[in-house]
């Protein structure tokens, strides 16, 4: 056999190996993600974590990359996405988390969340180094109260104030580890301070503990408010959740760790959980809007909503969104675990997410990683809230729904500054008229390097090429070859068994990472037909939501022991090098649906 041919053979054999063990390249191979956590810094827009599936459609993974979208940039009508960031196998893969931004010390801090199919380890707080671009742990809580991790809570961050903020969430043995009985809510409501790096485990509004609801801050009273609603109540503390209704809305003043609640007007949502949703305010302040989008149900709707509300405050009304237009129901295509992001107050990208009235498997907008973009203002072309994405629109105009309700026009001048019915506390009466100064909070270490993408490391210089030697026989050929494929393929099994053994065992006697310096859902089986895509998409005429995706996955109750996260990334160092973004044709294309040109 001439050499040419056995040298070939045998170079094909492992190369078909080796794609058996090879990573799922997050880009090329993506399905649908949801559970995610997301953060926005400057003009980056973070993803972390969630549960992935990858195409051709197999079981749901956690998936371990760390992701941005580029929100200086449109392709395909949304942000392109980059999967070159650091992040390695020691650094928790979560789903149910949250992703505090500190866009101050540039930095991202991950707390909470659940271990698919794993044991969780003992709780490490991460941060992820923006301008270096790598990861760090700030060590186990410190103080003398205690702090578990939640999952499926509702946290926000506050930068200007260097705090963040978790509250409620589920508590079960996917978070906690020795964890005994059925998961169950907590009342607690957390609070981490930046920079000195240390913990408060604070009281609810009550003694009812929650979940699945969602929290945002608004920059009203003296340092701001915290304004959580929706979900689930454990009102009898042992795991059997029922819902909240989202005529009552819990609000926590900042700067006199104070709770109040106020009851709502308006065309109230459904009862919902596991939605998510962003607040944005009228230039002078005189309206603050947030906007939600769908959620999973309780029975005997579990099916949950595709559909859009308005929550404008101070007068505190209930608004139905532009979408379903024209119609009080939901749209066609129920989504929950999603995360909502606002950009520079005038959008909302919503990621991901899982779709549970679908009868097949379908993915979500591969070509665009399943990005979407709500319109908040209304601004563009079709006055449509669901939008192609403008990297310069930095203004929110207040749109026709919101004027209606609190009068003004679309800077701001609304009329309508009290509940109809009163603000249920006399307090509020005096907090709803101030306005939370901005933050003087300077760095805490030097920022001076601006955060740009990270490039994969250049290839080495070539050596000389030496002169040629004596030629090889065909079996000597043969030889080389084949015991450098037998080497490859046995030190692939060899990581393989390596990585399993870690993630299947928990050594509580791991390494520490290293310190930083100081510083002053429900089980559904579905057939899968690979031929469903999205359906519907959007047009340039019709509004209509994020398109079909379903998921199915399982969250197994009996867990199995997983390596803990111990060593981090260093130097920049990925094991993680895929970089691309979604591809450039200039039409916002979703499945069978019309194009829409791009604004760039």
């Amino acid at each position: 056999m001439p050499a040419w041919i056995l040298r070939t053979s045998v170079l094909f054999t492992c190369y078909l190996t080796w794609t058996s063990f090879a990573q799922n390249n997050p880009l090329t191979d993506f399905c649908r993600r949801w559970g995610h956590q997301s953060a926005v810094v400057d003009r980056k827009l973070y993803i972390d974590g969630g549960l992935v599936n990858y195409k051709p459609f197999g079981s749901s993974t956690a998936d371990p990359f760390l992701l941005y979208n580029d929100l200086n940039s449109v392709s395909r009508g949304m942000p392109p996405l980059y999967a070159n960031l650091s992040k390695n196998e020691t650094i928790p893969d979560v789903d149910g988390g949250i992703l505090w931004e500190d866009s101050v010390n540039k930095r991202l801090y991950l707390y909470g969340g659940e271990y698919h199919k794993a044991t969780p380890p003992d709780f490490n707080l991460y941060s992820y180094d923006i301008l270096n671009n790598y990861w760090v742990s700030f060590g186990p809580p410190t103080g003398a109260q205690s702090i578990n991790t939640a999952s499926y809570g509702a946290g926000v961050s506050v930068p200007s104030l260097g705090e963040a903020y978790y509250y409620g969430g589920l508590l079960s043995n996917a978070s906690i580890p020795d964890w005994n009985g059925p998961p169950r809510a907590t009342n607690s409501l957390i609070q981490y301070t930046m920079d000195s790096n240390s913990w408060s485990n604070l009281t609810g509004p009550d003694e009812v503990p929650r979940a699945e609801g969602a929290m945002m801050f608004i920059p009203i009273g003296d340092a701001g408010m915290l304004v959580y609603f929706g979900g689930s109540q454990d009102l009898h503390g042992n795991g059997t959740l029922t819902p909240q209704p989202l005529n009552e809305i819990f609000l926590y003043d900042v700067a006199n760790a104070k709770w109040y609640t106020q009851k709502t007007s308006g065309n109230t949502p459904d009862i919902r959980r596991r939605f998510c949703g962003g607040a944005t305010w009228a230039d002078d302040q005189s309206s603050y809007n947030i906007y939600i989008y769908g959620g999973f149900g309780f029975p005997p709707n579990t099916t949950g909503y595709d559909d859009v509300y308005i929550l404008t405050i101070p007068s505190f009304q209930w608004i139905r969104g532009p979408y379903p237009p024209h119609s009080n129901v939901s749209g066609p295509f129920p989504k929950n675990m999603m995360s909502c992001n606002v950009v520079d107050h005038a959008q909302m990208l919503v990621i991901g997410g899982t779709f549970s009235n679908d009868t097949k498997y379908s993915c979500d907008v591969p070509n665009i990683y399943g990005t979407h973009n709500m319109n908040l203002g209304e601004q563009d072309k079709d006055k449509a809230i669901w939008a192609s994405y403008q990297p310069n629109l930095t203004t929110y105009v207040v749109p026709t729904d919101i004027i209606t309700a609190v009068g003004g026009h679309n800077s701001g001048g609304a009329t309508m500054t009290t509940p109809i019915s009163g603000f249920d506390a006399p307090d509020l009466s005096v907090i709803m008229t101030r306005k939370a100064a901005s933050g003087t909070r300077t760095p805490t270490r030097s920022i001076g390097v601006s955060t740009t993408t990270p490039n994969p490391p250049p290839p080495s210089s070539s050596s000389p090429t030496p002169p040629p030697g004596p030629s090889l026989s065909s079996g000597a050929i043969a030889g080389i070859v084949v015991g450098s494929c037998v080497a490859l393929i046995l030190a692939l099994l060899g990581g393989w068994f390596f990585i399993r053994r870690r993630k299947d065992h928990h050594r509580r006697d791991s390494a520490a990472a290293p310190l930083p310096p100081p510083m002053g859902e429900m089980p559904v089986a579905y057939q899968y037909d690979p031929s469903v895509q999205m359906q519907n998409g959007w047009s340039g005429t019709q509004v209509s939501s994020p398109t079909m995706t379903t998921v199915s996955y399982e969250r197994q109750q009996s867990l199995q022991p997983a390596g803990p996260p111990v060593e981090l990334a260093g130097e920049g160092e990925s094991p993680y090098e895929y970089r691309g973004m979604s591809p450039m044709s200039g039409k916002f294309e979703l499945g069978g649906g019309q194009g829409v040109t791009s604004s760039n």
